[in-house]
């Protein structure tokens, strides 16, 4: 017997009380009440607590009703035939036998839709701002306010982009760290192919990392695939396509996407 499980041993060489299941049933109903009672008389953070506990509970217990209520519907099957001749009224019937409500081709459905939006990455590692971002304090104003941010990951930026004046510039991206093109692998031809960014879809950091164009493992850019000749069902030549970065560019030096066909 491990150590402190005393109640236990005592259980074995001594039996339970005669009344303990009455015991057990009556504290088993009094638990609504203990609960109503807690639901309208505690304050403050423990209210907070009781609430949030009690919801998650709730929560798992439609689960739980809705999981059997699937499982044991009665649907109506096509009908074996008999050996046995049936009389005119009894022609019509099926037998109802009791069947889950999804059926598989319906998880077939729901698999290959989840397929189609997979990725090559479908989790990365998060990066805090601290590493993404460095203070710039120069000049009196800016050195007061420690607002300017200069993002040390490569970025992405159009051809027809603009500094905003220096002054009001919030985000700075270096030149050194832009990308215009990304070494493309197309999975089912196996080829590798050096295509230019046309932008930056997702960013799965942040939205703001979206919006500033920051290249980070498990980005999803779009990038332009006219050079490889692809043509779409309907006879088209494809122009742009998404592909998901897989590398750290700022550690190697370039940008490898794998592209999602």
């Amino acid at each position: 017997m491990p150590q402190n499980e005393y109640m236990e041993r005592f259980q074995k060489q001594h039996g339970r009380r005669l009344d303990y299941e009455e015991r057990k049933r009556k504290r088993e109903a009094r638990e609504g009440h203990n609960a109503s009672f807690k639901a309208q008389n505690l304050r403050g953070l423990r209210a907070k607590q009781y609430a949030e506990k009690r919801h998650k509970e709730k929560i798992a217990m439609k689960k739980q009703i809705r999981a059997k209520e699937e499982k044991n519907v009665k649907s109506s099957d096509a009908a074996e035939p008999s050996k046995e001749a049936l009389p005119q009224y009894l022609l019509d019937r099926s037998n109802t036998n009791n069947a889950k409500a999804l059926s598989s081709a319906i998880k077939n459905k729901r698999n290959e839709k989840a397929a189609k939006f997979s990725v090559p990455l479908p989790k990365v590692r998060g990066i805090s701002e601290e590493e993404m971002f460095s203070v710039v304090k120069t000049g009196k104003k800016t050195a007061k306010k420690g607002w300017k941010r200069m993002i040390t990951k490569p970025t992405f930026v159009g051809p027809d982009f603009t500094r905003r004046p220096v002054k009001y510039e919030r985000f700075i991206r270096p030149m050194g760290l832009r990308y215009k093109k990304a070494n493309v692998t197309h999975p089912e031809l196996g080829v590798t192919v050096q295509l230019p960014i046309i932008s930056v879809k997702k960013n799965p950091q942040q939205p703001l990392y979206t919006q500033l164009g920051v290249l980070t493992k498990g980005t999803v850019i779009e990038v332009n695939i006219s050079e490889l000749g692809l043509v779409t069902a309907g006879g088209k030549v494809a122009w742009g396509r998404y592909a998901q970065v897989t590398n750290n560019p700022e550690n190697d030096g370039c940008l490898n996407a794998v592209l999602l066909v």
